[in-house]
């Protein structure tokens, strides 16, 4: 796995959730997205020269990020 776009992704999506304000989602929420996340990443596929694992390594991290931010920056 390519450490990479997992890092940058996920630096990004925790400056970006940590930017979020308002919290509209309830706690169940959070299982639904990440089954999203989850098909969206298995269906974008890895970057064309990336054979290590059959998803999107950099979205996923930009996900769980965000995520993250939101959790430990609450606003």
């Amino acid at each position: 796995m390519f450490p990479g776009p997992v890092i940058f992704g996920f630096l990004l999506g925790l400056i970006l959730g940590s930017r979020i304000r308002e919290d509209m989602f309830p706690a169940s929420s959070y299982l639904l997205v990440l089954v999203v996340l989850v098909l969206v990443a298995w269906n974008l596929g890895p970057f064309p020269y990336y054979t290590d694992l059959p998803i999107a390594t950099g979205f996923v991290a930009a996900v769980l990020g965000i995520m993250t931010g939101k959790i430990l920056f609450r606003r």
